[in-house]
């Protein structure tokens, strides 16, 4: 069958899961014909994608979250009000979008979080089936609840996610752990999509603390921490491209731009990682036994990390508090059943998709 993929730009997480799928089925004799891309004026379609993909790339200007004043976490609520605002302005994404599948033949729509994928369903009825890939329709589960635990934004968050897959027919809700499908509201639970070469990598207990931050504001508190203890290693992983390829600190703290064989390379030995919760690199840490500290930027990674936490998988903090993450992971013990549940992903991914028609 032939899957025109349908990508979400921000942050890594999506494009990586788009990269492992392209793979998935091309070895399985299925033909990725296409993958488009949202982009925004904030974000750089990073180089490990475009080189690390088969199918032609195209890219589209799509919405995005809004940093906040300190350039940390992202306004939620001057988000969508600046994006409401600002909606037709997309018009012509859209009509792209729509042109796009119509044109390319393709079999089923794969669709990595994208709002725009739902809203061109909604305005032009498009027939070619859509399936929806990510963690955040794990939130739209009828047992998972979360608002319980006093997370702010829950809401406004799963009405987001529904209007990112208006139209689809199945919703493939990516997990830390198995869990029942919903068959009410068309939710299969499956695995987290990690790359081949996260599943082929041999993971060492080095000295240092590697991290990924999504907005680059939170490097003041990195850097703060890096004041008081000046003898741990530090290795961050950023978006801030005018840096260049690495902004080396001092002896101890260096900052790179994003670099997906560094980053594995970085994260398979360092001794525990520090992220802004997103679900991928989490997930690709948790596989490597690695101890996680998650300082959530928004409300999907606030929900992240809270699914985290109650795994056992990491612990979560307002900010980058590498003392709390020492401590824990001094006593820390991998989960044993999280490497064998994530390489169940292809076959259990690549029937869903194949069943779609």
């Amino acid at each position: 069958m032939k899957y025109l993929f349908i990508v979400q730009g921000e942050g890594r997480g999506h494009l990586t899961q788009a990269m492992t799928m392209e793979r998935m089925l091309t070895a399985r004799g299925h033909e990725v014909i296409g993958m488009l891309v949202g982009r925004s004026k904030s974000r750089v379609l990073p180089d490990f994608f475009l080189k690390g993909v088969s199918a032609p790339v195209q890219q589209f200007l799509s919405v995005n979250f809004v940093p906040s004043a300190k350039n940390r976490k992202a306004d939620m609520g001057k988000s969508v009000l600046y994006n409401l605002v600002t909606m037709s302005k997309y018009q012509k994404s859209l009509k792209f979008i729509k042109n796009t599948i119509r044109d390319s033949g393709a079999d089923i729509v794969v669709n990595f979080y994208e709002l725009l994928t739902g809203l061109t369903y909604l305005l032009y009825n498009i027939r070619t089936p859509q399936i929806c890939i990510g963690h955040q329709y794990l939130f739209l589960h009828k047992d998972f609840d979360v608002h319980q635990h006093g997370l702010s934004g829950v809401s406004a968050l799963n009405f987001y996610s529904r209007l990112t897959s208006i139209g689809a027919s199945r919703h493939l809700a990516l997990s830390f752990r198995r869990m029942p499908d919903d068959n009410g509201h068309n939710i299969r639970i499956v695995p987290p999509l990690l790359r081949r070469e996260v599943l082929e990598t041999v993971p060492v207990k080095g000295n240092y603390i590697h991290g990924y931050m999504l907005n680059p504001g939170f490097a003041s508190d990195v850097m703060k921490w890096h004041h008081r203890h000046p003898d741990v290693e530090l290795r961050f992983f950023w978006d801030k491209w005018s840096e260049g390829p690495v902004k080396k600190y001092d002896d101890t703290l260096t900052f790179y731009t994003l670099d997906d064989r560094e980053f594995l390379k970085q994260m398979a030995g360092c001794k525990a990682y520090a992220s802004t919760a997103g679900f991928e690199s989490v997930c690709e840490a948790a596989y490597l036994g690695k101890p996680i500290l998650m300082v959530p930027s928004h409300i999907e990674q606030e929900c992240n990390a809270y699914d985290a936490m109650r795994c056992g998988i990491g612990i979560s903090a307002a900010e980058f508090n590498l003392s709390a993450l020492l401590e824990f992971a001094d006593g820390f013990v991998p989960d044993p059943d999280f490497p064998d549940w994530v390489r169940s992903a292809e076959d259990m991914i690549v029937r869903e998709l194949e069943s779609c028609i």
